[in-house]
Formats: structure tokens, C-alpha cells, sequence
């Protein structure tokens, strides 16, 4: 079976946090009111793995080439199925035709909750955005996983998704694998980046926040120099000090997600919507995103 290719030994740590957060949420939330959904965007095959034999020159992020992480896991749509208590309706999103072909196949893996599966073949920002502005949020709740690949998720997207005010969101935010490198030392970005930046961060702020002038001293006289100060560490915060913008709620320290290198190739990252659920759902999230495997 075609799989989908992603990975590295934080992958499995990754989705066992979402696991244990998905089992408590369902468990609190089948004693309430609500109609309750999983929402996984950019879901891929439900599998994550990475083939022996691929060439780490020719991948767009190589660092998932390690040699600690050649191994098969159970990605977030399959782990999301098993969870019990279970969700009254699961929706997966995937843009990919032939990922999403494979995806279908889960209807036939889960019968149970096969009625309850909405898989959906889209553009996953397009899809997001009409389902929290074109829906009645007010009887319903959701855990929302978004985990891409890169910098695909846009901040009009977040926005949208705080302002239900019903979804509780994990998000893998690129630190290092596409925001640090598109911020280049001396501060010149082309105009392609910085629109993607842009995007990303919902301003353009963040050029002040990476970057400083200093004067150097020269032959010539001083000269006004740019310096970047944006570091793994600066970024998260300042990614997170976005979403409070938006979000009822933010775990202040989302996990770092390292390769065998240990350079931070992601940051873990939850957000709740909901005001009078939000103080819950950040204890019971930064709980789990402050403890350590094993």
C-alpha cells in the first residue's frame, strides 16, 4: 500500500501526546450536551513511515532521514479511530488525490464508526475556513490536529478556527524545518518568503521581532548593519504570543520536536477556543506536553 512519507523518532512521541489528550477529551465530553468531532487536516494515508532507500538530497526537508526514525507508525487518523471513549463524527481532510484514495480505506478498517467518518478531498485551508465561518458552532465541539508538512496552514485559517469558539487545536508549527531557514542572516528575504512569512504569522511584524540594526565601525566610516537574533527559541514565542492574539487559551510551553541532532524541527503547540472551557483544556494540554516519555 502507497504510504505517506513523514517521520522522525518525534513522530511517535508526537502522536502519543495527541492520543492521551484526544482519550481525556472524549471522556469529558461524553458527559456534556455537546456533538463532539475529530478534525485532522492534511491526514495523508493515516500512516506515517519513511522509505529505506530514499535520498536525503532529493527530499524538500532531509532531517526526516534519520536513522533512528526508518519505522512504520500509526498516524493521527488511525490513532483518533481507536480512541475510546469515541468521537460522534471524525472528518479528514487531504488534498492529494492518491493519498486521499488510501485514506478511504479507513472506512473499511473501522466499521463501527464508519457511518461517522466525513472524508474530505480539498484544499485544507479553503475546507477550514468555510467549516468554522459557514457553520453553527453554539451545540457542537472539536479537537482540530493540524499537522503539515511546512508552512501551508495560513493565519486567516487560525483566526477562523479561534473564532468558533468551540475547537480546541494541536498544531505542528514548523520552527525549524521551513520558518528559521527562510530567515537569512543578514535580514535580505526575498519577496516569495516574506509573503509566506506573512501568511503565516498573520503580520509583518516579525521582521522587528527577528532582526536588529546595529552600527559597525568601518575603513569608510560606520555602517548600518542587520542582524538576525531570531532564534528556535524567539520564534516559538513569538508564534505563541500570536495565538494568544486569537485563542481563548495557549500552553505556554509547547514540546520541542528534535532530530537526532537534537535541533528543533517542530514545535507542538495547542490552543483552546472555548473561554469557560479553555483554563481546563490548557491544564490537562501542558500537562501532557511537559512530560516525557519513558
Amino acid at each position: 500500500m502507497p504510504v505517506h512519507k513523514f517521520g522522525g523518532d518525534w513522530t511517535n512521541d508526537k502522536l502519543e501526546r495527541v492520543r492521551k489528550y484526544l482519550v481525556a477529551y472524549a471522556t469529558i465530553m461524553r458527559k456534556q450536551k455537546f456533538l463532539f468531532a475529530y478534525v485532522d487536516a492534511f491526514a495523508g494515508t493515516g500512516y506515517r513511515t519513511l522509505e529505506q532507500d530514499e535520498k536525503p538530497s532529493e527530499l524538500l526537508f532531509p532531517e526526516f532521514i534519520e536513522k533512528d526514525s526508518k519505522q512504520f507508525v500509526e498516524g493521527s487518523a488511525r490513532i483518533a479511530l481507536q480512541v475510546q471513549p469515541r468521537f460522534d463524527r471524525y472528518i479528514f481532510i487531504e488534498k492529494d488525490p492518491q493519498r486521499f484514495a488510501e485514506l478511504q480505506k479507513l472506512k473499511a478498517e473501522f466499521p463501527a464508526v464508519s457511518d461517522d467518518i466525513v472524508l474530505v478531498n480539498a484544499e485544507a485551508n479553503a475546507y477550514l475556513q468555510d467549516l468554522c465561518l459557514n457553520r453553527k458552532w453554539q451545540k457542537h465541539r472539536a479537537v482540530m490536529f493540524l499537522d503539515p508538512f511546512g508552512m501551508q496552514v495560513t493565519w486567516d485559517t487560525l483566526v477562523a478556527i479561534a473564532d468558533t469558539k468551540a475547537i480546541d487545536l494541536w498544531i505542528l508549527f514548523p520552527v525549524g524545518v521551513a520558518v528559521n531557514r527562510l530567515l537569512t542572516r543578514d535580514g535580505k528575504i526575498q519577496r516569495g518568503w516574506q509573503k509566506r512569512l506573512d501568511a503565516l504569522f498573520g503580520e509583518s511584524a516579525w521582521h522587528e521581532v527577528f532582526y536588529r540594526t546595529k552600527s559597525e565601525a568601518s575603513l569608510f566610516g560606520d555602517r548600518i548593519v542587520i542582524e538576525k537574533v531570531g532564534s528556535f527559541d524567539l520564534i516559538g514565542q513569538y508564534f505563541v504570543k500570536r495565538l494568544k492574539t486569537a485563542f481563548a487559551g495557549v500552553a505556554e510551553s509547547p514540546l520541542p520536536l528534535l532530530n537526532s541532532r537534537n535541533v528543533p524541527l517542530f514545535l507542538l503547540c495547542f490552543a483552546a477556543g472555548n473561554p469557560k472551557g479553555a483554563p481546563t483544556a490548557i491544564k490537562i494540554a501542558q500537562n501532557i506536553l511537559g512530560k516525557r516519555n519513558g
